[in-house]
């Protein structure tokens, strides 16, 4: 090794033991005068002050390199750099806007989007019974929060739970599942709470994962995809296979798109599931029951597990549009379907109108597993004890809100219908105003929370920077020189050649009005600029 210090280049060298040296040691003191290198050991460095000092164990290239593989765009280097000018406006740095727009991730409650009431009320309850003696709670809030703490150890969300949910909790979610599914039988032990629908797809994907080489898993998911996909397969060490979703006809899938892929992949791995998220994300389509029907037949075919995401499934705003489920589609197609394809949905207190991303509340459904893999999933979550116990009563209180003739009834109906509402409005004006925007198109925002507009770049821009994406080039140049902050589409997956940003529809119409009129500037600038 070298060091420099105080002007002189210093040569450390390790010195050799002689076997006349070891032999007149004692066993262990031979083995201590040894080096950290021939012993498996860190190597000791010189520190600036010249004291010896041992080198880390972890270090980027004695980590796990899967982890190094994981990308995750919606936290990504431009968030990053948000954070940054934010920092630097409260310190009073001057900037061409007076405040950063996160328009890069659903969270709506950070957007501004409020609470549902009745499920505040019941958590409150819940985290502090002494308020089930006060009487502006009203009786039904109250009477959930003594059901959801009967249900918990010595009557407190403190305490632990079955690892696979509380058993009441996956009751009413078995209940929510056949009346959303008219009457399909759901079978309460057939569900697993989760911490969030994030957590249940990489359970899954966990347990999916296995062979070396040629046979690998693969996964099959849809381009553009959410990067949980992607960042979860490169961590397990799992073969992505991209399915092109179709921008030209509202982002659908085509089944000839499902086989190419497929084909390909089973080249140099072994092709086990089928990811489609419905409603899309970042894509904002609504796949057809026709197209929900195509695909479980090409899973039935082909011997594909079926991943179904479904946690926007009331994010619906399209006129003619209607959300299905893909275990409704199964069983409505016979038993040759219903006993056979293996499907895992799942769901979440995050998004529709709940919007509660913090309390990490989800579940996922398993169908026709086999029982010693359900066996083993059941081991796996119970490792992590349980999923959180306030995102268990807030999913409870979702599969199960305030019924007609309880108190909290109307004033739920209005919170939630005012919330689908506006969310459906901002859908539409988004499109609108993208659309009148030269040299940027953007498909119907069917449901979800994001739009996905492709983006036209000049060649002159695509040339600017070599180091990263043109898309990515485009959304640093938009944040830093407007304060807003989207996701490029590169982090998501696109076709060659076409360039996209994601941006949710989630600020209060007011300030989306804004970002919008925004984004038009900047595009019109920066092309005049690259042209």
């Amino acid at each position: 090794e070298r060091r420099r210090g105080g002007g002189i280049t210093v040569d450390l060298k390790v010195r050799t033991l002689t076997s006349q040296t070891l032999s007149s040691s004692s066993p262990g003191r031979a083995l201590s005068s040894l080096s950290a290198t021939r012993r498996g050991l860190p190597k000791e460095k010189m520190s600036e002050n010249g004291v010896l000092s041992r080198a880390k164990v972890l270090t980027i290239d004695t980590m796990n390199p899967t982890v190094k593989k994981v990308e995750y765009a919606v936290r990504g280097p431009i968030v990053l750099r948000a954070v940054e000018l934010e920092r630097e406006l409260s310190e009073g740095m001057k900037k061409p806007f007076s405040e950063v727009i996160k328009a890069n991730i659903g969270d709506a409650h950070a957007m501004g989007q409020q609470p549902i009431t009745f499920f505040r009320q019941v958590l409150a309850l819940c985290s502090y019974p002494e308020l089930l003696n006060d009487s502006t709670f009203p009786e039904d809030a109250k009477s959930r929060a003594r059901r959801i703490l009967q249900s918990c150890g010595g009557n407190s969300m403190g305490s632990y739970t079955a690892s696979q949910g509380i058993d009441s909790v996956r009751q009413d979610v078995a209940r929510y599942i056949e009346r959303r599914d008219g009457g399909v039988p759901c079978d309460p032990d057939d569900i697993y709470l989760t911490t969030g629908a994030s957590d249940g797809i990489v359970t899954m994907l966990k347990l999916l994962v296995c062979g070396e080489g040629a046979t690998r898993t693969g996964v099959m998911i849809s381009i553009p995809q959410y990067p949980l996909y992607s960042a979860a397969l490169a961590e397990l060490g799992a073969v992505q296979i991209n399915y092109y979703l179709n921008e030209e006809k509202c982002w659908s899938m085509d089944i000839s798109e499902l086989q190419r892929a497929l084909d390909e992949a089973r080249r140099h791995c072994n092709p086990r599931a089928l990811c489609v998220i419905n409603p899309g994300n970042p894509t904002g389509q609504v796949q057809s029951r026709q197209c929900i029907e195509d695909v479980i037949r090409f899973a039935a075919n082909e011997r594909l597990l079926l991943m179904a995401d479904e946690v926007y499934q009331d994010n619906v705003y399209a006129e003619g549009c209607q959300f299905h489920s893909f275990k409704k589609v199964l069983f409505e197609m016979g038993p040759e379907y219903s006993d056979t394809v293996e499907l895992v949905s799942f769901h979440s207190t995050s998004k529709c109108y709940m919007g509660e991303c913090g309390f990490r509340g989800g579940y996922m459904e398993i169908i026709n597993m086999d029982d010693e893999v359900k066996a083993q999933l059941t081991k796996l979550v119970s490792v992590r004890l349980c999923p959180p116990v306030p995102g268990q009563a807030l999913m409870d209180l979702v599969v199960n809100p305030p019924q007609p003739g309880e108190p909290s009834h109307d004033n739920f109906i209005k919170e939630r219908t005012a919330t689908l509402s506006a969310l459906a409005e901002k859908a539409k004006l988004t499109e609108q105003v993208l659309n009148t925007i030269q040299g940027i198109s953007c498909n119907p925002v069917q449901g979800a929370m994001y739009s996905f507009p492709r983006i036209t770049i000049p060649e002159k821009a695509i040339q600017e920077d070599k180091g990263q994406e043109p898309d990515m080039f485009y959304c640093m140049k938009m944040l830093e020189e407007t304060g807003i902050c989207l996701v490029p589409g590169s982090g998501f997956g696109q076709t060659d050649g076409t360039y996209h940003f994601r941006m949710t529809i989630l600020p209060p119409t007011d300030k989306l009005t804004i970002l919008l009129n925004k984004v038009k500037e900047f595009h019109q600038k920066f092309t005049q600029q690259y042209s």
